[in-house]
């Protein structure tokens, strides 16, 4: 994990817009922890530069050109300038006001992740797919099928839409939301990138709801937050393992709320099977 203890420092010093952008940064870089990835050391320095204002994100995004373009050829398997690029592009898209609650902003938030990194940015798979995951012994969790991706993400959203929040609790407007959060993630609308892609969706989505979201939960505890996913969408009922969404309910209780429920993946892991 890449260090950013001093980007601490920036909130400390009680300026505002550092403040926000030390935590678009940490959120940024530490969702990379999803996918097992670690920004580089120069990326960080280079979004330091950003927090105090010396550089704009568009020279974020030169000098990663300028960088790569110097490095010498990587050893395969090699993921840190995914790493690099994906952070920079997350920090981006979540210093903009810029919104719209759809299948197509999903899409375009996938799309501008990943282009130059998946060949299917942007592209609802068109395959079915099965993941090992940690949490679940080396289990997968069932995604949607191919063929009704596209149905099932205007459902969702459909349903998101006029659900009526009036009158609801906060801790059952978190629930709900985080409910919703879960469903999307389950189809796993594409090949590669899912969860970063349904975070930014999901960080964007709940400050159009009022919700000042606290980056700072996604940036150490991302690896928590897809593993509440994957324990929120698995079950084995041979196993006496079922679907819950207690985890999740956790992290999202902490995000919005102000909890200070544990969170710990350790706790998540199911049992040998």
């Amino acid at each position: 994990m890449a260090d950013m203890r001093d980007f601490d420092s920036y909130k400390r010093l009680g300026e505002p817009e550092k403040a926000e952008k030390s935590g678009i940064w940490q959120a940024a870089i530490g969702l990379q922890q999803v996918d097992g990835l670690t920004p580089s050391a120069y990326l960080v320095e280079t979004a330091k530069q950003n927090i105090e204002g010396a550089i704009t994100i568009r020279e974020v995004h030169e000098r990663l050109d300028c960088y790569y373009r110097a490095q010498p050829v990587r050893a395969a398997g090699d993921r840190t300038e995914e790493a690099d690029r994906v952070s920079a592009r997350i920090a981006e898209l979540l210093s903009e006001k810029a919104f719209t609650f759809s299948p197509a902003e999903y899409i375009t938030i996938h799309r501008r992740l990943f282009t130059g990194i998946y060949q299917c940015a942007g592209q609802i798979r068109d395959y079915n797919i099965s993941k090992s995951e940690w949490v679940l012994g080396g289990e997968t969790v069932y995604y949607a099928s191919a063929d009704s991706i596209r149905a099932t993400l205007d459902y969702d959203f459909e349903q998101e839409k006029a659900f009526q929040y009036r009158g609801l609790t906060q801790g059952q407007i978190a629930e709900h939301i985080a409910k919703f959060v879960s469903g999307l993630w389950q189809i796993h609308a594409f090949g590669e990138g899912n969860t970063r892609t349904t975070a930014v969706f999901a960080i964007k989505y709940l400050r159009t709801l009022g919700f000042a979201v606290t980056n700072e939960l996604f940036a150490g505890h991302s690896w928590y937050f897809r593993n509440a996913l994957v324990r929120a969408n698995y079950n084995n009922y041979r196993n006496n393992i079922y679907a819950t969404p207690a985890y999740l309910n956790r992290f999202f209780g902490n995000l919005l709320l102000g909890e200070s429920n544990t969170l710990k993946n350790h706790d998540l892991r199911i049992p040998s099977m």
